[in-house]
């Protein structure tokens, strides 16, 4: 399959067994006391594929923290320390919340909210790929898949405003591609990609739900995702889909 190929994903009711890749392995969850985070964990792990399955969270053990490149770096060692990571989902993100929220006019642009939005959407998940890329196995297939979104996309922009939060998911999307043609360098079968999950009933998304989009429980959008993500070959890699596999413009 081509980067702009779409592939086939199971139904909704279909249990995602990846088959795709080797048996065994670890798969890590980054954000996983979120709500997609969490179902992506409970999903994983009833699928009984991969031999653990790893929670990393701000309360977790170790913990994370974005923000904190250490942090980041001795998770991505305690993960490598249980065996071969055959997949890493970053399912973190930050929109809005009592300190700032997405700006409606360039008239609230803000210099530090720019910056805090940068650093929990596009730095900490570039450090992320930094720890962890060079961990993935040099054979067999082995995914890094971090949450984007359609609106980080510049060709899909007809609406403007929030500015922070599409900005900073476009810088994600870039980093996400840059980082792919590095990997496909060190590993043939391994692959890099940004995933759009939908609008997804959770505190991220609660205050702009009522505006006409479908939106999904937690647990139907994990497994959406999954299915997007063992259903991606090789060639994949460096890609932006969305959470029924359709590729979404840069």
């Amino acid at each position: 399959m081509s980067r702009s190929e779409t592939p086939t994903l199971p139904g909704d009711s279909v249990e995602t067994t990846f088959s795709s890749f080797p048996e065994g392995g670890v798969a890590v969850v980054f954000g996983a006391g979120g709500g997609i985070g969490s179902a992506l964990v409970e999903r994983l792990r009833s699928a009984n594929r991969f031999t653990e399955v790893i929670a990393f969270s701000r309360g977790g053990t170790p913990p994370i923290d974005l923000v904190d490149e250490a942090s980041l770096a001795e998770a991505a060692a305690f993960a490598a320390g249980h065996g071969d990571i055959r997949l890493a989902i970053d399912a973190t993100g930050f929109l809005h919340d009592d300190a700032q929220g997405p700006e409606k006019s360039w008239r609230e642009l803000d210099a530090e909210k720019l910056a805090r939005a940068f650093a929990l959407n596009a730095i900490g998940p570039a450090l992320l790929m930094k720890h962890l890329l060079p961990r993935l196995p040099r054979s067999g297939k082995a995914v890094f898949a971090t949450l984007s979104a359609r609106v980080g996309s510049i060709g899909d922009n007809r609406l403007g405003g929030w500015y922070g939060y599409r900005a900073s998911k476009a810088a994600l999307n870039q980093l996400v591609r840059t980082a792919s043609v590095e990997l496909s360098r060190r590993s043939a079968e391994a692959l890099c990609v940004a995933l759009h999950p939908g609008t997804v009933a959770t505190p991220l998304s609660a205050p702009f739900a009522a505006t006409g989009l479908t939106v999904h429980t937690p647990d139907q959008s994990a497994a959406h995702l999954l299915a997007v993500i063992d259903a991606l070959p090789p060639e994949a890699t460096g890609g932006f889909f969305d959470w029924r596999g359709e590729v979404v413009p840069w």
